[in-house]
């Protein structure tokens, strides 16, 4: 048992989701690792959703709110970690919820679908297609689901899947505490926030904000100015450390 007075408590109760997600075969073991970098990144930022980090979610809610087809992926990590969360936001903003593995097995994709559901989530369900230009299992998925998609968020993304959708002319929003990392550059909208802090703020915001908002939020938004602020919030931390 964590003690809630522990400093570390939020960041250790995350810690035995992955490691119970993996003993339960919902997280793959290098998703393990996975998650502990991640929680570097996030030692840097102060464990907090930062100002540039809540303007990404507001125009990531403005994005979903205004699409023809959104739809939210889920992987293994994103299930263990958040699945009520993914419920709300599919409640929120109306999109089509769809579990993408990179180690795909029937067994695992049983599980995370299970543990969605439990939680509330509408799954979208059907026979997988290798619809997209990837050589790895990311390339299998619903062709009314993700290959449908105009506005597709994938949290705690591979690279290569993000690129390969936006080529395909989609917009990609994804949830990375590493501004450094493939997916950070080549998502429309990159989170810099960590996932069960940035699926509410997102969720609040598709109730929040107006048309008018939302057509101004996706206008003026300027990604590397995001990622910019992410990596000088680091910075700061650091220098202000080393003092």
């Amino acid at each position: 048992m964590i003690p809630k007075d522990h400093p570390g408590y939020h960041s250790l109760i995350r810690r035995e989701k992955i490691a119970d997600g993996a003993r339960e075969g919902i997280v793959a073991m290098e998703g393990v690792s996975a998650h502990g970098r991640g929680e570097a990144f996030d030692y840097l930022l102060g464990e907090k959703t930062t100002d540039s980090a809540e303007l990404a979610e507001r125009v990531s809610a403005a994005y979903l709110k205004t699409a023809r087809h959104p739809v939210i992926s889920v992987n293994g990590n994103t299930a263990a970690l958040a699945s009520a969360e993914i419920a709300a936001l599919q409640k929120a903003s109306g999109a089509l919820v769809e579990v993408n593995l990179f180690h795909r097995t029937e067994v695992r994709m049983r599980k995370i679908s299970a543990l969605l559901n439990n939680n509330g989530v509408d799954l979208l369900t059907g026979v997988a297609e290798r619809l997209l230009p990837l050589s790895h299992d990311r390339a299998l998925c619903l062709r009314d689901g993700i290959f449908k998609s105009d506005v597709v968020l994938v949290p705690l993304e591979d690279g290569d899947r993000c690129k390969a959708l936006r080529e395909m002319g989609k917009t990609v929003i994804t949830i990375d505490l590493n501004p450094l990392s493939r997916t950070a550059g080549a998502a429309d909208v990159t989170i810099v926030d960590e996932l069960t802090r940035a699926l509410p703020n997102i969720t609040r915001f598709c109730g929040e904000i107006t048309n008018t908002e939302c057509d101004e939020l996706i206008r003026s938004y300027d990604n590397k100015s995001i990622l910019r602020s992410a990596l000088n919030e680091m910075k700061i931390r650091l220098n202000s450390a080393l003092e």
